[in-house]
């Protein structure tokens, strides 16, 4: 960018516009060059330093943090992670596509090339990932924070462009009749935007209004502190929870249903210790303790997705997070009496921490669902 002091015939009050727009590119520097290195870290960490991320037989693969997520996704997004779990190609291709994007534009931010067309790409990209993972994090909301600084430094860098040492610069000395191109003033950042003042004021305060909305009303849905006391969010990033539907007593006495782990942190499984079948009176029909569940064959357990699962273990059942499946329990070894008519009991689940989890049973004619 020329200094105004080497200029020939400017104005003293063009003189002071173009120094504090020098001042204003040079100090968003490190924003820039920040912003776009999350970005390239995250892209380079799948195809360089960990590629095992981009490897579907590794236990880092990335469907298993996008099935993580899936419980507590939103406006859609947890229909979108399940369609692509259920079709390997497009998750694939989704998975690819999204991390070359990420390192692409993480390189052009850091570069400052087409710095405007690059922050517009890294707002998309916070967007997408605040309402994928915005609810997730153990001690606080780790994602969103993540996610809500990322979309502001990129409203701030569509806003202000690149300006001091980029290559959007470099580009425009080399050919200034870009100063006249439309394009080039809404897609690089080496000039103010093709915009009068009172334009440029009402666009950046149309964005911040989009920007504040958008942070402060998904942190007030995920853990209130706005306008409400403090919650611990509609799912919960740190207890696990199981929900349970469509439990069956089969003729042959065996109990089928379907769990989904829909609550919790994905750093480690939950447990299912102990089912049991209950009466109307509370009392117990059958029982399948620990040692039953670790020991349930194979085909006792079907589940949705192809990646966290649900599995036997030293504990009974373990799932990771998002895990859902349809469990069939044998019939018990020796229930307490006949399991026949006693459609409309309840199956309780409990698990490691002691927790119990139900869902009321009916009667079903067939093994299979």
């Amino acid at each position: 960018m020329q200094s105004a002091a080497g200029t020939v015939g400017i104005s003293g009050q063009d003189a002071v516009g173009e120094r504090n727009w020098r001042i204003a590119a040079i100090a968003m520097l490190p924003v820039r060059v920040i912003q776009g290195f999350i970005y390239w870290g995250g892209g380079s960490r799948r195809f360089i330093y960990a590629p095992e991320k981009l490897d579907p037989h590794a236990p880092t693969w990335m469907a298993n943090k996008l099935q993580s997520a899936m419980p507590g996704a939103l406006l859609g997004t947890d229909h979108v992670i399940a369609f692509l779990l259920h079709h390997f190609a497009l998750l694939y291709a989704a998975i690819i596509l999204f991390s070359a994007a990420e390192l692409v534009v993480g390189a052009a931010l850091m570069a400052g090339l087409l710095t405007r067309l690059a922050a517009a790409a890294s707002m998309g990209f916070s967007i997408v990932l605040m309402l994928t993972f915005g609810w997730q994090g153990a001690t606080c909301i780790d994602e969103w924070t993540m996610a809500a600084c990322n979309l502001v430094m990129g409203a701030t860098l569509l806003l202000a462009g690149s300006g001091a040492y980029s290559l959007d610069n470099l580009w425009l000395r080399r050919a200034p009749q870009l100063a006249r191109r439309h394009w080039f003033r809404w897609c690089a950042g080496s000039l103010p935007l093709p915009v009068s003042d009172s334009g440029f004021r009402r666009g950046a305060l149309l964005l911040l209004a989009a920007v504040v909305g958008f942070d402060v009303g998904t942190y007030s849905y995920y853990r209130g502190s706005v306008l409400t006391a403090f919650h611990s969010g509609p799912i919960s990033p740190t207890r696990h929870h199981f929900a349970l539907r469509d439990a069956v007593l089969l003729p042959d006495d065996s109990v089928r249903f379907h769990v989904c782990l829909d609550a919790g942190t994905p750093e480690a499984p939950a447990h299912v210790m102990r089912a049991d079948l209950l009466g109307k009176d509370g009392a117990v029909l059958a029982s399948w303790d620990t040692a039953a569940l670790a020991a349930l064959p194979a085909d006792a357990i079907r589940n949705k997705f192809a990646y966290n699962r649900f599995k036997v273990g030293p504990y009974g059942l373990a799932a990771g997070m998002g895990a859902a499946a349809v469990i069939t329990l044998p019939p018990a070894v020796s229930p307490s009496r006949s399991l026949a008519g006693t459609a409309g009991e309840v199956l309780r689940l409990t698990d490691i921490e002691n927790r119990r989890f139900t869902a009321a049973v009916v009667a079903g004619r067939e093994r299979e669902p």
